[in-house]
């Protein structure tokens, strides 16, 4: 344990996640809008996400990726990962910069 690491909050963990890659899209899991949702009760971090598709190639990687980011953090004595489907993902729950990125919605072009 790394005791004199900061206790983790909803908003550095959320940062934290946004080293955590998807492969296939080359992007980072929070500014896709991957991340629903980030509790955490006493060392406990209970993250509920989703992928892209039911069928993620990546699924496996990015959820281990999620546990090895977070775990870094001092402070936690336990982390769940849930992935979900409803909501179910879409574009629209991209960040401004991701769209920007992959050119969605008119972002990332100059008028």
């Amino acid at each position: 344990m790394h005791s004199s690491a900061p206790a983790l909050t909803q908003v550095t963990a959320r940062a934290a996640l946004r080293d955590v890659i998807d492969l296939e899209l080359g992007f980072n899991i929070v500014d896709l809008g991957l991340v629903y949702d980030i509790a955490i009760e006493d060392g406990i971090v209970d993250v509920r996400m989703t992928m892209t598709t039911p069928v993620c190639p990546a699924q496996d990687h990015i959820v281990n990726g999620v546990g090895r980011r977070l775990a870094q953090h001092g402070g936690t004595t336990g982390i769940f990962v849930g992935v979900v489907w409803d909501p179910t993902w879409s574009s629209d729950l991209m960040s401004a910069v991701a769209k920007a990125h992959f050119r969605i919605g008119g972002h990332g072009r100059s008028k």
